[in-house]
């Protein structure tokens, strides 16, 4: 591995870190998130459909109502992006008439990483061409518990010339690695690999994102930017369903990482029903637009 990485795995947070960090945190004001701070947060969604059930016409309503979004509420930031998987990308692209609103897809084998590499390239030029403008890949988590770092790098450096200027976001599965220094060595060795964001979870599993995962993850991208100069970004994801919940990361990413990761351009939230939950506090009535 990288002297980077050698230098930067020397920094992992302990569990009391961890543990006091996330105090500080949470403990930090704003107590409750006003209305201002969740437009934000609600800014910062990227709108998931993920299902085997998925098929064209629903991703054309779900497309429809990020269309017709500000119409209706228009003082009311939009979400950051749709994720849907690759094959709906022309779908998407082709509907998509939002303004400010990405494309995302996952690709490469998601959500297992388990294909051939050829196939995983593959994908994720495909979904670049179909008008992908992010695409969301697993870090192969069983050579990663096999220790095999370099295959590891290697494959998301590939992965990520097969998108090109596009984002690349790594998920790291932090529920299957085992314990936090998994976590920050999976993290540090996305980062070094070329990863534009790193991302808890697919949402998959039965453990998905966690506040201590975070705190781990937002730890080494801020060790990853003092050492470089990069902003890598953020994106939790897998059962965040509460504004509550969705608050609590705001925090943390504020505690670890700065204001200036506060934007979409670096932290994004994966979704799929918290849309919804966080318009209706904004509005103080239930709303299911998404």
């Amino acid at each position: 591995m990288t002297k980077l990485y050698q230098k930067l795995i020397k920094s992992c947070p302990t569990d009391s870190e961890i543990k006091n960090g996330l105090k500080k945190a949470f403990s930090s004001p704003p107590e409750t998130p006003d209305k201002h701070l969740l437009m934000n947060i609600l800014n910062l969604i990227d709108l998931t459909s993920l299902n085997v059930t998925d098929h064209k016409t629903n991703i054309i309503h779900l497309t429809g109502k990020v269309n017709s979004f500000q119409g209706r509420f228009t003082n009311i930031p939009n979400v950051a992006a749709i994720c849907v998987f690759p094959n709906f990308v022309p779908v998407v692209k082709e509907k998509l008439t939002a303004k400010n609103v990405k494309i995302a897809a996952v690709a490469g084998a998601f959500p297992t990483s388990q294909t051939f590499m050829s196939i995983k390239v593959s994908e994720c030029k495909m979904a670049v061409d179909a008008g992908a403008e992010e695409v969301d890949v697993l870090l192969p988590v069983g050579a990663f518990l096999q220790n095999d770092f370099t295959m590891v790098a290697d494959e998301i450096k590939e992965l990520k010339e097969a998108v090109g200027d596009k984002l690349l976001k790594v998920i790291i599965e932090t529920g299957l690695l085992g314990d936090y220094e998994q976590i920050f060595k999976a993290s540090v060795i996305a980062m070094d690999a070329g990863a534009d964001f790193i991302k808890t979870s697919t949402g998959k599993t039965s453990i998905s994102a966690t506040p201590e995962a975070a705190f781990v993850m937002c730890t080494a991208i801020s060790d990853f930017y003092t050492e470089t100069g990069i902003r890598v970004g953020f994106k939790p994801a897998g059962g965040i369903t509460s504004p509550g919940d969705s608050f609590n990361y705001y925090r943390i990413v504020n505690y670890c990482l700065g204001k200036e990761w506060l934007t979409n351009k670096l932290f994004r939230i994966g979704a799929s029903h918290l849309a919804n939950n966080i318009l209706s506090e904004i509005a103080g009535e239930r709303h299911d637009h998404f």
